[in-house]
């Protein structure tokens, strides 16, 4: 990240008093809703085999399953957020219809930093910066590398939207360490790059509090960025997600503020301000930031697209759409009716046409769900299957969007699950011929296990649950890598790319 400016300093100081002399913080009991039950941490690293399966594991199921999620290895200071914690990788290895688990830290930087400390030094992004780092050029707060995984260049990424991501061995998941495409990456890295099925490229941007605000660049398969471009933005805003089509890159200039006045009163550094109005970008894939054409849109709030495509003269964008950001993040399976009904994300469609500027948009449905996922071989294309997270956490739900139905399947009763990742069947006859994967934590036996679903058949009981040693506390986002892939046998050949 580059170094704030002096009137970035004086806007800092003006809010209140700041620390920039590394003394040590003042260790204070800090309690969250985010340390407790199944948000709380498991600070042990496990590895564990001959797994039981009730049900039989699909013979042709090949490979890895990697959830990445917050895990903080020591008891935090000041504000403590779900988004803060240290980055634990949970993974299950399933071959020849036997599992193996095992779980490990991300060692980041400022992981080792506190590990050899003894305990936490970093406050989390409702704490402050540490503004003496960022005069050196660096980091102001700890890259935890907890948000998402992705599979790039022959190798496994543990990402974090405020830095660098960090490359980790499979299937040990042990920290090679940072991954900054040969000392090329000049700006943050979103959390959720996209991988093109067909080119390989890694399209990706990155957002900071200083100008510019927003940064686009796209990597060829061989890991060299092949360039590098700002998108003129008019302020700070949070930028959590984007998508691509095959030959587009989408933006989303949504008010969810950057605020200094938040930050230093131990709150959300971000805010929401719907005064600023709302609008979409659409770039070509290879485009300079003058070439965006700008969508307005009202104003409203997206965490997670689940893709766009092109058709004909529009983009289609598909995303989960709040009608505001929220005041306070609480824990989504905690949800009051009042805020499912409120501004709680629904699946949503935006059709942006390049040839006259009109912008048609609705939902998709009224159902409070997030996380969405799709057959990754169709990022970009237009796809007829999509799935999603419902908010409450107790079921997986799956998109036809051709034929406008919701198929629910339901975890079971005190069971709460998280983001479906779509395995597909190797020699797959259709866009859902393969199974959903995700962890489940069951509140009465206090037990997690990973559940392998059959998509074709959704709403029917999984066709395998992998019991697992330990409790897997709630994640963000995973992926699947293949067995070849974890072979070292190289990229694997997908007979079903566009």
């Amino acid at each position: 990240m580059p170094q704030w400016t002096r009137r970035d300093f004086l806007a800092a100081s003006a809010v209140g008093a700041v620390t920039i002399d590394g003394g040590e913080a003042e260790t204070k009991k800090t309690t969250s809703p985010f340390l407790e039950g199944n948000y709380a941490p498991i600070r042990k690293e496990t590895t564990a085999g001959g797994l039981v399966v009730v049900g039989k594991l699909p013979a042709e199921l090949d490979g890895m399953y990697v959830r990445n999620g917050p895990n903080p290895q020591f008891p935090p200071i000041g504000p403590y957020h779900w988004f803060d914690g240290d980055a634990m990788l949970h993974g299950v290895t399933i071959r020849d219809g036997k599992a193996t688990y095992r779980s490990r830290y991300v060692r980041t930087e400022g992981f080792e930093e506190e590990k050899k400390a003894g305990k936490a030094l970093y406050e989390g992004f409702m704490g402050l910066p540490d503004l003496k780092k960022m005069a050196a050029g660096k980091e102001g707060f700890k890259n935890t590398a907890n948000t998402a995984l992705v599979w790039y260049n022959g190798r496994l990424l543990a990402l974090w939207e405020g830095g660098p991501p960090h490359a980790v061995e499979v299937p040990s998941l042990g920290t090679i360490g940072r991954f900054t495409f040969g000392g090329k990456l000049k700006h943050p890295c979103t959390a959720h790059p996209k991988i093109d099925p067909k080119t390989g490229e890694f399209v990706f941007f990155g957002y900071q509090p200083v100008k510019p605000y927003l940064q686009y660049s796209v990597a060829d398969t061989k890991g060299v960025i092949v360039r590098t471009t700002p998108i003129d933005v008019p302020r700070p805003v949070m930028m959590h997600d984007f998508a691509i089509t095959a030959r587009h890159t989408v933006f989303l200039d949504l008010p969810v503020v950057f605020s200094f006045t938040g930050l230093f009163r131990g709150k959300m550094p971000f805010g929401y301000e719907p005064k600023h109005g709302a609008r979409i970008g659409v770039l070509p894939r290879h485009g300079k930031g003058s070439e965006v054409k700008w969508f307005d849109v009202p104003p409203c709030y997206v965490f997670h697209t689940l893709n766009a495509y092109d058709s004909g003269d529009e983009v289609v964008l598909l995303a989960c759409r709040m009608k505001a950001f929220p005041e306070e993040i609480t824990p989504p399976d905690e949800y009051s009716d009042k805020q499912m009904k409120g501004i709680g994300s629904k699946l949503h469609r935006w059709r942006l046409n390049l040839k006259t500027g009109k912008v048609i948009e609705g939902a998709v449905d009224d159902l409070a769900a997030d996380f969405p996922r799709i057959d990754d071989a169709l990022m970009g294309r237009e796809n007829r299957f999509g799935y999603l997270m419902a908010l409450k956490m107790d079921a997986l739900v799956k998109y036809d969007l051709t034929k406008n139905t919701r198929q629910r399947h339901e975890l079971g009763k005190g069971r709460l699950g998280g983001e479906g990742v779509f395995v597909p069947k190797r020699a797959s006859k259709g866009e859902d011929d393969g199974w959903l994967v995700t962890y489940v934590y069951d509140r009465t036996s206090r037990k997690s296990e990973l559940i392998v679903v059959e998509a074709r058949d959704f709403a029917a009981k999984p066709v395998a649950r992998v019991l697992l040693p330990e409790r897997v506390p709630f994640g963000f986002h995973g992926t699947w890598v293949q067995g070849s892939q974890l072979r070292g046998l190289g990229r694997e050949t997908d007979r079903r790319q566009p």
